[in-house]
Order: C-alpha cells, then sequence, then structure tokens
C-alpha cells in the first residue's frame, strides 16, 4: 500500500470524527451557507443537466439544491455505481425514487436513463472534505475519479470550512474539482492554486 493510501485512510478516519463532533448549530448554518453559495454560481444557473449526489448523515446537505435545481427546470442525474469500480448518471426526476444501494447511499433504480458524462454540465462531487488545491478525500471507491478523469463538466466541491485542509494526500490519478465552495466563500481553481470567484 502507497504511503498515500495509508495517509487517507488515517485522515478519513480524523475526518470523520471531527465531522461527528461539529455542533449541530454550526451544521445548520454550514448546510444554509452551502446553499445560497451553489445556486449563485453562474454555472448552475446556467446549466441544463446536473449531476448530484443525495447526501446522507452530516454530508454537506444537497436536498434543498437539488428541490432548487428541480423548481428551476434542470435535468437532474445521480451516480449510480456498478461492478468494477465503474459509475455512470442515470436522470431522476422525482428523489423519491431514489433507494439504498452501495453503502447505504441513495441510488436510482437500474431502469432509470443514463445520460452521457459529455451531456453533463455541472457535477456536484461528494467527499469527506478538499483541500484548498481541489482535491478530494473521498470514500475509497475511486468512482468519481475514474468517472471524471478527462471529463469536461465544470466540477463543484462541497465542504465546511471548518473541515478543510491546506493540503491532502493525492495521487496520480486523483482528480481535482474545478471549484470549491463552502458556507463562507467560493474559489474556482486556476493552474493549481485558488483564486476568489470572479477574479
Amino acid at each position: 500500500m502507497s504511503c498515500a493510501k495509508i495517509l487517507k485512510a488515517e485522515l478519513r478516519k480524523s475526518i470523520s470524527e471531527e465531522t461527528a463532533a461539529l455542533p449541530d448549530d454550526y451544521i445548520i448554518a454550514s448546510d444554509d451557507g452551502l446553499l445560497l453559495q451553489v445556486v449563485s454560481l453562474k454555472e448552475f444557473v446556467s446549466a441544463r443537466n446536473i449531476m448530484i449526489y443525495y447526501s446522507v448523515r452530516r454530508e454537506p446537505d444537497t436536498h434543498k439544491i437539488i428541490e432548487a435545481a428541480l423548481s428551476m427546470g434542470k435535468t437532474l442525474a445521480f451516480p449510480f455505481c456498478r461492478n468494477g469500480g465503474r459509475m455512470d448518471a442515470r436522470i431522476v426526476s422525482n428523489p423519491g425514487d431514489l433507494r439504498p444501494a452501495l453503502l447505504g447511499i441513495p441510488a436510482p433504480p437500474e431502469s432509470a436513463p443514463v445520460i452521457e458524462r459529455e451531456d453533463l454540465e455541472l457535477v456536484i462531487v461528494p467527499a469527506l472534505t478538499y483541500d484548498r488545491s481541489g482535491y478530494r478525500l473521498g470514500y475509497g471507491g475511486g468512482y468519481y475519479d475514474r468517472y471524471l478523469s478527462g471529463a469536461a463538466a465544470f466540477t463543484v466541491g462541497l465542504a465546511r470550512e471548518r473541515l478543510i485542509r491546506d493540503n491532502l494526500p493525492s495521487e496520480p490519478h486523483d482528480v481535482a474539482v474545478k471549484c470549491l465552495v463552502t458556507e463562507c466563500e467560493v474559489r474556482n481553481t486556476r493552474n493549481g492554486g485558488f483564486v476568489p470567484e470572479g477574479v
């Protein structure tokens, strides 16, 4: 096992513990701030086809983002994980159709239509947290890194400000998001670093 993999495993445990210890009032305020930041993104407003995950437990809440996107007439797709570490995006118009699947994460039914990766304009990517270069600490399956490799969609990472790291261990196959959103700010990644939105 590589040093990066060992460090990631240790960090997953540490950040999971930090997340569990966050005060409830901070979680609520953070979710409210994240909602306002995301729905104000020009890329979100203009996107017609969006891939998003259905948050569980203390992940940054996506439920109200989903409601906002549907009210704006957008097509929403959710991740559908398959054997061999592969994933595709399947269209769901009613979040009530999602059912617990791999790791208990709500996923579309197998009968839901697939939307091609090149037709997605924006992807909201789940993670335990992110670093300031846009790299994520995921859950260890590698699904999103494979799926997003070479993707043209504008990728957005949601993170709570208190969990952001300066640097996370990364491997050659890791794919950084193009935009990091916390409850406090929006930062676009350019040339390997962050600059404030609009600069």
